[in-house]
């Protein structure tokens, strides 16, 4: 493949080299090894087949990738990767996307999992008339990497765990019969493109999986607490956490009190933005919800609610193990009248079922 194809397919050399030096950028590779990772995708461009599984899942992770700027979706399809099967994009079905399918499985292809799976009744979760969990172990045992993306595919969380199917990620399936395939989580609901593309990059160019922490996840993108570089972290300091939704004052407050799970959440949304870096939930007003997390969202629900309940010295239950930590004696000593007037009137470190247990 390499130059003349992504000419032909509109994409110029220029437009390549930028795209590899911004996600060489993003995954910290060292500068030397640019042109062996540039080497790396150039010649996979030859293009890795993948097949793309949906299970128990909204199609968000889908609908995330379809929606990535830099590249655009159409570079993704045409130019980076050969999605041989994928429910939502493919323009074959029936009979003819099965072929698809079972003839992807005869070469050395990318597994993805998005959706988590049900591990009771066959009679659960049932694509092209035959159980998802015997689609996925099958493909699983034939592929040269496994990536579960989205919350629902690490951690069977999401929706589906709230239903009575015994929903569990892939990792989880794998394991429990015994398949030894790597497997990636990428979480997050959903989860973000630069994410998913990074990975599979760095896969291509070292052909190996980028470190990982216990979660089987890249600690490139899961390996800093949102906490450490929220923007509102300096009102969490200063003792200035938002009480009422419908108060301009605070607006920009730290969302503590109202159920951010970002004391200990690990991901990188602080720093790489959704939508082109257009916003993340924290800046559009949101609380973290904690969604990179294996436990979400049943261990942090309800999503509104605080739960946390850390301990300043002299102040009050507020959180321990992750904002204290962060904190610091010079921060403690700064959060102030605020912050004192808020223990007193019982707003913060108080231990009522409505705010939540410790965890």
């Amino acid at each position: 493949m390499g130059k003349s194809h992504l000419f032909t397919k509109g994409v110029s050399r220029r437009d390549f080299m930028k795209l590899m030096a911004v996600t060489s950028t993003a995954l910290g590779l060292p500068a030397a090894v640019f042109p062996k990772t540039v080497s790396a995708v150039e010649e996979a461009m030859a293009k890795p087949p993948v097949i793309w599984l949906e299970g128990m899942d909204c199609a968000g992770c889908t609908e995330s990738l379809l929606a990535t700027l830099n590249p655009s979706i159409a570079e993704v399809v045409l130019d980076m990767l050969s999605i041989r099967y994928h429910e939502t994009i493919m323009a074959g079905s029936g009979y003819v996307a099965e072929e698809a399918y079972h003839d992807t499985l005869k070469e050395n292809f990318v597994l993805v999992v998005e959706g988590s799976i049900p591990s009771k009744e066959d009679r659960y979760c049932m694509v092209a008339g035959r159980p998802f969990r015997e689609t996925v172990l099958e493909a699983a045992q034939k592929a040269q990497l496994v990536l579960a993306v989205g919350s629902c595919a690490t951690d069977g969380a999401g929706i589906p765990g709230a239903c009575d199917v015994g929903a569990i990620g892939v990792r989880e399936l794998l394991n429990n019969n015994g398949i030894t395939t790597l497997v990636i989580n990428l979480p997050c609901c959903p989860v973000k493109p630069a994410t998913l593309l990074g990975t599979i990059v760095y896969y291509l160019t070292y052909q190996e999986a980028p470190p990982l922490d216990l979660q089987a996840r890249p600690k490139v993108f899961y390996g800093s607490l949102l906490h450490d570089n929220c923007p509102r972290r300096g009102r969490f300091e200063a003792g200035e956490f938002l009480e009422d939704w419908n108060e301009p004052a605070q607006k920009e407050y730290c969302l503590l009190l109202k159920g951010c799970k970002g004391p200990k959440t690990y991901t990188d949304c602080a720093q790489a933005w959704w939508n082109d870096n257009a916003n993340f939930c924290i800046n559009a007003g949101s609380p973290c919800s904690g969604c990179s997390e294996a436990g979400f969202f049943s261990q942090f629900s309800p999503l509104y609610a605080k739960q946390e309940n850390f301990q300043l010295p002299g102040i009050g239950q507020i959180n321990a193990e992750t904002a204290g930590k962060v904190v610091g004696v010079a921060a403690v000593a700064g959060v102030g009248a605020h912050f004192v007037a808020s223990v007193a009137k019982g707003r913060v470190g108080k231990n009522t079922k409505e705010e939540g247990e410790d965890k």
